[in-house]
């Protein structure tokens, strides 16, 4: 993707950055939680996201927070599936 075409898929997007990771651009956000199981949950309910869509996210759970990193691994960097899993995942705070 372009640094165009990323600025516009970031503008439909809540919270979630662009950052370099050793040379390739990914989406990065993290949610923040009282407590660890609320955390939990959205791991759990990102994985079947993910599972579903056959495209899968790095996450980190920590006491508090979940933070997910997006990139397409075939491409070497960002590609549309990355911004629609962003999108789908924050749905999945809001329901």
């Amino acid at each position: 993707m372009s640094s165009h075409e990323v600025g516009q898929g970031l503008e439909q997007l809540d919270g979630w950055t662009v950052e370099d990771s050793e040379g390739h651009m990914r989406l990065t956000k993290t949610f923040k939680f009282k407590g660890f199981m609320p955390g939990v949950e959205l791991v759990n309910r990102i994985a079947e996201v993910a599972e579903a869509e056959g495209h899968h996210p790095d996450v980190l759970l920590s006491y508090g927070s979940v933070t997910v990193h997006l990139f397409t691994h075939a491409a070497g960097g960002l590609t549309e599936n990355d911004f629609i899993l962003a999108a789908k995942i924050d749905q999945l705070t809001k329901s």
